[in-house]
């Protein structure tokens, strides 16, 4: 059991500071609110910022892997937190030749999964409330100080924020998780933004309301031959709803404005179209949404801040998909602060470092090595035949790979084999 909750830092508007907490996380989002509530486990205080009010949108698929359930599952997280929950036991896979093929996930637990993320992040985030971290919503960081001080400041850093009603003002603390997304405030006010840095995909997602074709319950991925590497999806939502959308790797040929007119014309596909349906009609706008993928390269922690989530490119550079990374980023931030203790602050960078290497790094290099066989038609199209061919067994366990039951890399990484290699259940499986 974790312990006891403690106070709640006090906010006193007047003061400056006005906030003091062990932690301070920069971002809400899944990896913010991850890394807040192992943290309070811990027994540590925090205070979590965001420039938004939640609930908000995030541009996403709405997919949810294996490993972000897991992670979600140890949050205390449960499927009944939010009203729109659809638990997928199959992918539906068109190569660029037309071929489909379905791939099954095991029955003993949820394997995959789509929640919009406007309800998916208010709930985590409501977890971390109930852990007993404060949430100041509507708050913006505007600058970060590190301070020597001494006496009970020896060793802090404070974050600058733009307030609601009320002057700009300073938030305290030993630590700080900047989970702020990839144009993180945090990385740009320490001065260790890349310049001109638009991320290693790029993609567009619109919500369809009335499908009555076969994505309604099916989650669809088609391998366009003008998308490669990339792909177009449509993940299945409740009432007879779809997201669906397309991901390109950035290769510094196509245009925001050529992926607008590519998005019109993917639509109107004849699959694509049959698949939602004739009486299908599209919500609101489409959104498009950069995605950064180089965990390997990106820096990690500085003095006393550490990076998650997008804010430290922690995303598969293969498929796009990010909110497990995230979530394990948050995770390892925490448990490497809460280890380290308020004066270690080099030992708290070097054990996140370590982690992040040991979890993300090998299988970031493996998505990048597979993913340059789907670079070409007859690389995707041999790729989707192999799976076809494999048996009930093969496509099961390709599914298992695909929605990261196990690490990429983890073959080849035997430090992390386990008892249980591709035989463990899926969240919530009792």
């Amino acid at each position: 059991m974790p312990p006891a909750p403690r106070p709640t830092p006090v906010v006193a508007p007047d003061e400056t500071p006005f906030a003091h907490a062990d932690v301070t996380v920069v971002g809400g989002g899944p990896a913010g609110a991850a890394a807040a509530i192992e943290l309070r486990r811990a027994g540590r205080s925090v205070v979590v910022l965001d420039k938004a009010a939640f609930p908000r949108d995030k541009c996403c698929g709405d997919g949810l892997t294996t490993l972000a359930l897991r992670e979600l599952e140890h949050l205390g997280f449960s499927p009944g937190l939010v009203d729109d929950w659809f638990a997928v036991d199959a992918a539906w896979l068109r190569s660029p030749s037309g071929r489909e093929v379905r791939v099954p996930l095991p029955r003993n637990g949820t394997y995959a999964a789509i929640t919009p993320r406007l309800q998916l992040d208010a709930a985590v985030l409501d977890l971390a409330r109930e852990a007993g971290a404060a949430v100041l919503e509507r708050h913006a960081v505007i600058g970060v100080e590190h301070g020597a001080g001494s006496g009970p400041d020896a060793g802090h850093v404070d974050v600058l924020v733009d307030r609601p009603d009320a002057p700009p003002g300073r938030v305290r603390s030993r630590y700080l998780v900047a989970a702020d997304g990839m144009w993180s405030p945090v990385r740009k006010a320490l001065g260790l933004a890349v310049p001109g840095y638009l991320g290693e995909w790029h993609a567009f997602r619109q919500y369809a309301s009335g499908v009555s074709g076969t994505a309604a319950d099916r989650l669809h991925v088609w391998f366009e031959p003008d998308l490669l590497p990339g792909y177009a999806w449509s993940f299945p939502l409740p009432g007879d709803r779809a997201n669906i959308g397309f991901g390109v790797l950035r290769d510094g040929t196509r245009r925001v404005a050529d992926m607008k007119h590519l998005w019109t014309d993917l639509l109107a596909r004849s699959h694509v179209a049959a698949a939602l349906g004739s009486g299908a009609s599209l919500d609101g706008r489409h959104t498009a949404w950069p995605i950064p993928a180089r965990i390997d390269t990106a820096v990690l922690a500085h003095e006393r801040a550490l990076f998650v989530g997008d804010a430290a490119s922690a995303t598969d550079v293969m498929t796009g998909e990010g909110i497990g990374q995230a979530l394990v980023t948050g995770r390892l931030a925490a448990d490497a602060i809460a280890a380290a203790g308020a004066t270690r602050p080099d030992t708290a960078r070097r054990a996140y470092e370590h982690a992040v290497r040991h979890h993300l790094v090998a299988d970031h290099r493996m998505s990048r090595l597979l993913g340059r066989a789907l670079t070409s038609e007859r690389g995707a199209r041999g790729a989707i035949r192999v799976v076809g061919a494999s048996g009930e067994w093969g496509r099961r366990n390709f599914a298992r790979w695909m929605f990261e039951d196990e690490p990429r890399a983890v073959a080849l990484t035997p430090l992390r084999w386990h008892r249980h290699f591709l035989d463990r259940p899926g969240a919530w499986a009792a």
